[in-house]
């Protein structure tokens, strides 16, 4: 039995969630460098940002005005 496109597509990708996982627990252990300055990163909302764009994500989903 073949595998479809879609399965085989989603065999390989990594979840995002463990992407922000490993990214906050290199944060937490201080071992999370900014990308332009290769700083250690101290804030958290910072740690969230760098996460969040490594794995695809959006960070702020779009809302409906009425």
């Amino acid at each position: 039995m073949a595998i479809s496109r879609a399965q085989a597509g989603k065999q390989t990708k990594s979840a995002p969630s463990s992407k922000v996982k490993k990214v906050m627990k290199e944060f937490k252990s201080g071992k999370l460098k900014s990308g332009g300055s290769g700083k250690k990163v101290t804030n958290k909302k910072q740690a969230i940002a760098i996460a969040l764009s490594e794995a695809g994500v959006s960070k702020k989903k779009g809302r409906k005005k009425s």
